[in-house]
Parts: C-alpha cells; sequence; structure tokens
C-alpha cells in the first residue's frame, strides 16, 4: 500500500494490506488506529487471549503476525485508548463476521475461490443501448425454507437464478449484504463493509452466487452504502478513541437516520471507503453498484440550502471515476433525488461519473397520479407527462423500488386506486406505460406477483398467492411484457436519445388517455392508454409514414385477468396513419407501426 496516497485518499486496494492476511502457517493483522495507546489482537485459537501488536510505519499503524492462524480464525482488536478506556473491536477491514449478536472478525482466504465466469466478463456491458431490467432483492426474504431462518448464499441461487430467467429480468441487485447487526435496517446500517454478511453464509458462498448468475447470463448488482455506518461500539464508532471515520461535531456528524457519518474530507476515510467499493467489484466480480444516498453526499445532509459538500462530491467523482477506468462495462448507479447537475455525465467530462440515476420524480409522479380517484385525475394528467420535459438532462433508471412497499406505504398494487378488481387492471396498464417509458428498469420482488402484503425482512414473499387466479394472470402479463421490453430493441436502444420518444398525444387532459411512439431505427411502436375508469369510443389519432398497426399487446385480455374478448381489429380500425380506437376503462395498448 501507498502510504501517501491512503493519507490522501488517493487508496484503492488498502484491503489488501490491511486486515487479516494467510501466510507462512499463520496471519498478518494489520490496522490504522492513529490515536490509540496500544492495542492487542486476540483469536479462538489461542483462548483469546492478547497478543500485543507492533507500531509501524509512522506510529499509526499497529501490525502482527501470528501462528496457528488458519482460514476460519475468529479475532478481535483490544483498544486500548488515550482516555484510559479499552474497547474490543471488529476488524474495520475484516472479509467476515460473526452472525448477530456476536461480531468477532474472521479470517478469510480471499484466493480459495476460482471464478468460471471468462465469458460473462468479456462481454458485460453498462447497458446504455440495450435492454437493463433490474430484479431488486432482498436476500433473507425472496424464499425460506419453512423452520429455517434463510437459505444460504448457493441455495438462494438455486431458486432465484432460474425465477430471474423465467420471469424476463437480466439483473439481480442485492439489498446490501456488507455486515450489519440490525435485520431491519435490511443491511443499510453497516459493521463490516469488506465482510459479506454470515445470516446467508461466507465470502466464497457469495462469490459462488455471483458465479452462478453469471453462467446464465445474470448480472449482479451491489447496493452499497458510502454515507454512513452503524454506531455500534465494537465497529467503526469512536474506534481509537477520537473520531476516525466519523465527524466529532452532530449537526453534521449524525445521520437522519441515528447513524454516523463518514467524514469524506478525510484521505484515510475516502481509501477505507474507495478500496471497499473496489474490493466488491474485484474480488466478488459484481457487476455494478447501486449508491445509496447521494443526496447526502452532494448536499451536507442531503438539504440543498446547507449547501454543496465538495470534498464528498471530489471523493464520489474520484471513485467513480477510479471503477470505471478499471471496469468500463460495470454499471454505476445513484440514489439521489436532487437536481444536482450533470450526475450521468462522465469524470472526465466534470460529470459525477455515474452510469444510471434512479428517477424518483418519475416514480412520485407516477404514484401519485395512480392513487388518485378518477374523478380528479385529470388536475394531475401531466404527472405522466412531465418527466419528458426533463428526462434528457440525465440518464434514468425507473425504480419500483423496495422503499415503495413498506411502512405503510402499500405495496404497488395496493397504491390503485378503487377495490380490488380495479387495482389489477391499473396495474397492468401502470407497468406498460413505466416498460414504454424511456429508461432501464427496476422492480422489487413481490411486485411481479401484485403482492398485496407489505414487504417484511422477516418472512418470505407470499409465493401462496400464486394460485390464486388474478395473480397467475398477472405474473403472465409480467413476464410476457419483461420479455417484450428484453427482446426488441425499439424500448432500449435509444433510451437516450430524443428520435427514440415522440408523444403521439399528450393533451386528453379531460379522458387521461396518452399516446406515444418508441422507435429505433426502422421499427417503431405506438402505445395508446386510457387512465379512466369508463371508456372511450373513436378515440382518433394519426401517425406519420404508416401503412398499419398490429396489436402485440393488450393489458386487458383474458390471459392477463382482464375481460376484453374483442379480437385486435375490433379495437383499432383505420390505415395509412389514419387510425380509430375504441379504449376500455384503465387499459394500455401496444401496436407494431408498418
Amino acid at each position: 500500500m501507498d502510504y501517501y496516497d491512503f493519507y490522501t485518499g488517493k487508496e484503492f486496494e488498502a484491503h489488501k494490506y490491511l486486515g487479516a492476511h494467510l501466510e507462512n502457517g499463520g496471519a498478518v493483522f494489520r490496522v490504522f488506529a492513529p490515536a490509540a495507546n496500544k492495542i492487542t489482537v486476540m483469536t479462538d485459537t489461542n483462548d483469546w487471549n492478547e497478543i500485543e501488536m507492533d507500531r509501524v510505519y509512522n506510529g499509526q499503524f499497529f501490525e502482527k503476525f501470528v501462528e496457528g492462524v488458519k482460514e476460519g480464525t475468529q479475532y478481535k482488536y483490544k483498544i486500548y485508548k488515550n482516555n484510559g478506556n479499552v474497547t474490543e473491536h471488529c476488524d474495520p477491514y475484516g472479509f467476515g463476521m460473526q452472525l448477530r449478536p456476536d461480531w468477532a472478525s474472521i479470517v478469510r482466504d480471499s484466493d480459495s475461490f476460482t471464478f468460471t465466469d471468462d465469458a460473462w466478463m468479456k462481454k458485460r456491458t453498462d447497458c446504455k443501448n440495450r435492454p437493463l431490467n433490474i430484479y431488486e432483492v432482498h436476500m433473507g426474504s425472496f424464499m425460506r425454507e419453512d423452520g429455517k431462518a434463510w437459505y444460504n448464499y448457493e441455495e438462494v441461487a438455486q431458486r432465484l437464478i432460474p425465477y430471474v430467467k423465467e420471469n424476463g429480468y437480466n439483473y439481480i441487485e442485492m439489498l446490501p449484504i456488507s455486515e450489519h447487526p440490525c435485520d431491519e435496517s435490511w443491511g443499510y446500517q453497516n459493521t463490516g463493509f469488506f465482510a459479506p454478511t454470515s445470516r446467508y453464509g461466507t465470502m466464497n458462498q457469495l462469490k459462488k452466487f455471483i458465479d452462478m448468475c453469471h453462467s446464465q447470463d445474470i448480472g449482479v448488482i451491489l447496493d452499497y452504502v458510502p454515507v454512513h455506518f452503524a454506531v455500534d461500539d465494537y465497529a467503526l464508532a469512536n474506534f481509537d478513541g477520537t473520531h476516525l471515520y466519523e465527524y466529532p461535531h452532530d449537526s453534521v456528524g449524525v445521520s437522519e437516520w441515528g447513524s454516523c457519518n463518514f467524514i469524506h474530507s478525510r484521505g484515510e476515510v475516502r481509501s477505507f471507503l474507495q478500496s471497499a467499493a473496489n474490493y466488491w467489484i474485484s474480488d466478488y466480480h459484481f457487476d455494478g453498484l447501486r449508491m445509496d444516498a447521494i443526496s447526502r453526499i452532494i448536499y451536507w445532509q442531503g438539504q440543498e440550502n446547507r449547501g454543496v459538500n465538495y470534498q464528498a462530491v471530489e471523493f464520489i467523482r474520484d471513485l467513480n471515476g477510479y471503477l470505471k477506468q478499471n471496469n468500463p462495462a460495470i454499471i454505476l448507479t445513484a440514489e439521489d433525488s436532487t437536481n444536482f447537475k450533470d450526475v450521468t455525465k462522465s469524470v472526465s467530462d466534470g460529470g459525477l461519473g455515474f452510469d444510471y440515476k434512479w428517477d424518483m420524480g418519475w416514480m412520485n409522479d407516477t404514484l401519485d397520479f395512480f392513487q388518485t380517484a378518477p374523478e380528479h385525475r385529470s388536475e394531475k394528467y401531466h404527472n405522466l407527462t412531465f418527466s419528458m420535459m426533463y428526462y434528457y438532462n440525465e440518464k434514468y433508471l425507473l425504480p419500483l423500488s423496495h422503499d415503495e412497499v413498506v411502512h405503510g406505504k402499500k405495496t404497488i398494487i395496493d397504491k390503485m386506486y378503487g377495490e380490488y378488481e380495479e387495482k389489477f387492471s391499473q396495474a397492468r396498464a401502470l407497468y406498460m406505460y413505466m416498460y414504454a417509458h424511456p429508461g432501464k428498469k427496476l422492480n422489487f420482488m413481490g411486485n411481479e406477483i401484485a403482492q398485496f402484503r407489505e414487504w417484511d425482512e422477516k418472512r418470505q414473499q407470499d409465493w401462496d398467492i400464486l394460485s390464486y387466479p388474478k395473480h397467475e394472470a398477472f405474473q403472465c402479463y409480467m413476464k410476457q411484457l419483461n420479455n417484450l421490453y428484453m427482446d426488441d430493441k425499439v424500448f432500449s436502444e435509444l433510451d437516450f436519445v430524443e428520435d427514440g420518444f415522440k408523444w403521439i398525444d399528450c393533451h386528453m387532459e379531460e379522458h387521461c388517455i396518452y399516446c406515444f411512439e418508441r422507435s429505433s431505427g426502422d421499427e417503431r411502436v405506438l402505445f395508446v392508454f386510457n387512465f379512466m375508469n369508463h371508456s372511450y369510443e373513436n378515440y382518433h389519432v394519426q401517425v406519420e409514414n404508416c401503412g398499419n398497426l398490429d396489436m402485440v399487446l393488450n393489458s386487458n385480455t383474458r390471459e392477463f385477468g382482464g375481460d376484453d374478448e374483442r379480437r385486435p381489429e375490433e379495437i383499432c380500425t383505420g390505415e395509412k396513419g389514419e387510425f380509430s380506437f375504441d379504449l376500455q376503462p384503465y387499459s394500455a395498448l401496444m401496436f407494431k407501426i408498418r
């Protein structure tokens, strides 16, 4: 490790020096704790007896070789602080940890797994002009075996991979799997930034999960948390008796979630976070990172009126620039609700260097519209047109994520206005609108089966509801929609080119009808939506350079749980660019233009 780079925040491989590393019949332990008076290392191989570590380099690092340490050895550091306090800590750079409530670090051999994914690694892409259909998953609640807490990483893979392929997704996004003490935090309150949570198994089992995904042409994105960390005293907080990783003042040091904010102005902290991000990409072959709470990187405490946190912004630029330079095909996504410019512009062009930004505005406007009673939807008609007024400012991803199906917000299906039957027809129309709209896609598990129960990290998804015809039909619809998205380039090839989208009609405010066209080369598709609770006859549109229309998908057919038994020619009449449609309530139609 280059010490100067470490101190100045330019190091991306600090984990190769710090932490526990096996060699010569034992392991070398190294830890950075500049304010510590003394540090000892304890392992379960010597009954947790203390072994004093040696000060090295400039006295700010501690190091010790311990014989007999092997893969699976548990260890802790005992840090003697200058104020007289003594605290036992896990290793900030530890590659494994015990299952909560225990918290000792575990020695892992990072070179003991051999990937077999060369073919995938050579062909993977950032999907800018290709379909990107992400299935967002919480590993512990996708599926569970009766009487067992969780499946391990490999067991989840055996169930998740076939499901993802069958349902038309090409990427899995995992909620954070860095070690965390509280199940309810979903992984967003970390104690082990280099340690995959032991809830689901070991380092090598996670690598096997990723290798298995790649063998089936499925990419894997990790949710990464670079803003804050858990307050547990055995972890990073007050690590060496000082605020080594966090701000010393609560006004900026405590997050809205009650956790500690990283102090991104410190080079050592930047090197820590950069090395962790690089570690997941390089050592585990993750295909990208979704970075949490980027608004809190951009602005102090995420509040624009408090100003830009320029050193944190510099950190994220350096991180993204390095990761993309060394791994051009990975996907870096920002969860960001601000209007800060150039989030998805490359670092070399002055941007933050993300590939995509979550379109939180689209998500909020769309769900607000569909929760509104039909008699008031005309007032919110342009909720569904506004996104295209700013869309080309960034490269967007459309998310219906875990955050939208918890904490009393209701699930996506249950957010739809009205009674049971109405909800299904509206949700089908909503999803065609989502997949027709430019931008990459993300859907949280359970949404695709129209789950009414809010997500609970302690329970598996309600797979038994698929025995009910409405839910089975809804899943059938989502499969067909997903597969159309994956197979037809018109949905994705020109996502970020203005020629790829064209409004045909966005001024039917009174009736909440919308019509637009997507195109790619000489291929063109027309979409027509009626988002009101009554039918509309003889809706007329003109389509330039069009001889005829061929129906591809009708959201309201019997097959999908609707009641439309009409033949396509009964729904759409006309030719040579002049067409009339008889639209059912809450319906969405897709046609090939020829």
